[in-house]
């Protein structure tokens, strides 16, 4: 009778036979088949090596749920309903994935640890995302609803995950708690980003109180999140001491002089901040006194960013007080603080206490002649400063000479910004003396200087020696025809052979001839990627004798990706020719026109 029962069941596993529905009992378990039974005795005799063997065939799915669940100390009817939770699909909702999801990480099962790989698995390729245990990125995925549940329910499948990025999706917004009270899952955690995902109060509430489940966390960004303002208290009291937070990132997010007062307190606990970011929060400006006078608790702090941030005069002199218990800060921005003008001559000195300070931003700060002066006695100071940007301060141009004679003692300076700063032809002859003292040059940034037309030979006299030059920027700089053609001459002779971008934009003062002249040597630039030739915004000019000249060059530079061409008249034909290039010469070149 054994065997009439048995032999049936064989020829349905040969034929490939699925389950059918009437198998399962009204509680989901499976029934028990005699040969089911003396398959049961087979199965646990097999050693776990064959065990694991041909676990993709048919026979193995088919028996896959006899086996005894012995793993893990659990009951037979406990494996039983795990092992049927495995044929579950990848969006199922929050309420069927909770009983996996609910379990401490220690408790929930080898089996649906399985099932958990293939669902993570299944949930990163509906996004075109590679699975990787310990990153996840989802940044700019357009996340449903119905995405971030399925996220959730997969966050106990990920127990090594130490990254997760979900930037710049909208829906993440009023709907972060069910993935915060996840977060334990994800223990060691490192790096938390979540960057314009509108997040309300209560995400902000749930958020902090998420943050004792993962205590290896050590950057959390939360920039461009407008409604946090007035609202970070709520997280910020919920680190403990002792956490490791490393990176925080705030950058607009409306935040008030009451946040700014919170941060203050938080520094006192945090002590191991390397990064603080609060850019773009204008209205944090009254409360950056309170947030100086706590730098001292964070010794190793190595970036500052209050770049308009509302910095007022008490808030700078604080600051300078702070420098001194700051020894490894290496870059300081303190750009678009219209109202420190006239202060820096007062705590530049205290600038000189930073020996690492590797890049200084003060772009937009209404320098005064005064502060000029005394930045021409600090800066040589910082032997180490490798980036220093001083643009858009037109009273640079009163008294810059003093300063860049001063730069040559700055052996690793690799980026100078000193755009629309009003210089004269001096400071451009003292700049090019200074240019043959920087070996290290990289990028260099003279755009809305008039004083560049027609001296430009000046500066192309020193840079022959920048061999490291790879970004030159001359936009609205009154260049004429001349300019190109001896700009054209030192490309050609061998010099600046690692340019990459180069912005020639807005001097509507060229002539065509000039342009023809500049585009025809252009090939010997193998390395260029980028070049920007745009006419003003007011200006309007037809494509000129230049333009076969232009694609012929295009076509022999490898590297090259995007040129910018906009307010230039072409007619149909050498449109047309654009929009050919790419599949003539096979390449893949933006042309913005």
């Amino acid at each position: 009778m054994l065997l009439n029962t048995v032999m049936p069941m064989f020829v349905n596993l040969l034929k490939g036979t699925e389950q059918c529905p009437q198998d399962r009992c009204e509680d989901g378990i499976l029934k028990r088949s005699p040969f089911q039974l003396i398959m049961n005795q087979i199965q646990r005799k097999k050693s776990p090596v064959e065990k694991g063997k041909h676990q993709c065939s048919l026979s193995t799915r088919f028996f896959r749920g006899l086996d005894t669940g012995k793993s893990n100390g659990k009951s037979k009817r406990e494996t039983e309903g795990a092992e049927i939770n495995t044929s579950r699909p990848a969006n199922q909702n929050e309420e069927q994935a909770s009983p996996v999801a609910d379990k401490p990480p220690h408790l929930i099962s080898k089996t649906d640890a399985t099932s958990g790989i293939w669902r993570v698995n299944q949930f990163m390729q509906k996004l075109g995302k590679k699975p990787n245990s310990k990153n996840m990125d989802l940044n700019n995925c357009a996340l449903s609803a119905t995405d971030l549940m399925d996220l959730v329910a997969v966050l106990p499948f990920l127990p090594e995950l130490e990254e997760l990025n979900l930037s710049w999706n909208d829906f993440v917004g009023e709907a972060l708690k069910p993935l915060a009270l996840r977060l334990h899952h994800v223990s060691k955690l490192k790096i938390l980003q979540l960057n314009s995902c509108r997040l309300t109060t209560e995400d902000v509430t749930c958020l902090g109180e998420a943050l004792e489940t993962i205590p290896h966390l050590e950057e959390l960004d939360l920039s461009w999140n407008y409604n946090i303002g007035g609202k970070l208290s709520l997280l910020t009291k919920k680190f403990q001491k002792g956490c490791r937070i490393k990176i925080l990132k705030f950058t607009d997010c409306n935040l008030t002089a009451k946040d700014g007062e919170s941060l203050a307190q938080l520094l006192n606990v945090i002590h191991d901040l390397e990064v603080l970011d609060l850019s773009i929060n204008r209205n944090i400006g009254c409360s950056l006194k309170s947030i100086a006078q706590e730098l001292k608790n964070v010794p190793v702090l190595k970036v500052l960013n209050l770049n308009m941030c509302g910095l007022k005069l008490d808030g700078l002199q604080c600051l300078d007080s702070a420098f001194q218990y700051l020894p490894e800060l290496n870059k300081l921005d303190l750009s678009c603080n219209k109202e420190i003008g006239g202060g820096l001559k007062d705590s530049a000195a205290h600038l000189a206490s930073v020996k690492d300070l590797e890049v200084l931003d003060l772009h937009r700060c209404c320098v005064t002649e005064e502060d000029m002066v005394a930045l021409t006695q600090v800066i040589p100071l910082l032997s180490s400063l490798q980036e220093l940007n001083l643009s858009s301060n037109k009273n640079i141009g009163v008294s810059s000479s003093h300063l860049f004679s001063r730069l040559r003692f700055l052996p690793k300076l690799k980026s100078v910004a000193i755009s629309s700063c009003s210089l004269g032809e001096d400071s451009l002859v003292s700049l090019a003396e200074t240019a043959l003292h920087l070996p290290e040059l990289e990028i260099l940034d003279l755009s809305w200087n008039k004083c560049v037309g027609g001296n430009l030979k000046l500066l192309l006299e020193a840079l022959k020696l920048a061999t490291e030059i790879r970004t030159l920027r001359l936009s609205s700089c009154n260049l004429v025809a001349v300019d190109l053609s001896l700009l054209a001459l030192e490309v050609q002779a061998g010099h600046l052979t690692k340019l990459q971008k180069l912005d020639l934009s807005y001097n509507d003062s060229v002539s065509d001839e000039g342009w023809a002249t500049f585009f025809q040597g252009l090939t010997a630039l193998r390395e260029l990627s980028e070049l920007d030739v745009s006419l003003r915004p007011s200006s309007c000019r037809d494509g000129g004798m230049w333009f076969s000249k232009l694609l012929t060059a295009l076509s022999k530079l490898p590297a090259f990706t995007e040129i910018g061409m906009q307010r230039w008249a072409l007619p149909e034909s050498q449109q047309k020719q654009l929009e050919s290039f790419n599949q003539d010469n096979k390449r893949n070149v933006h042309f913005d026109y």
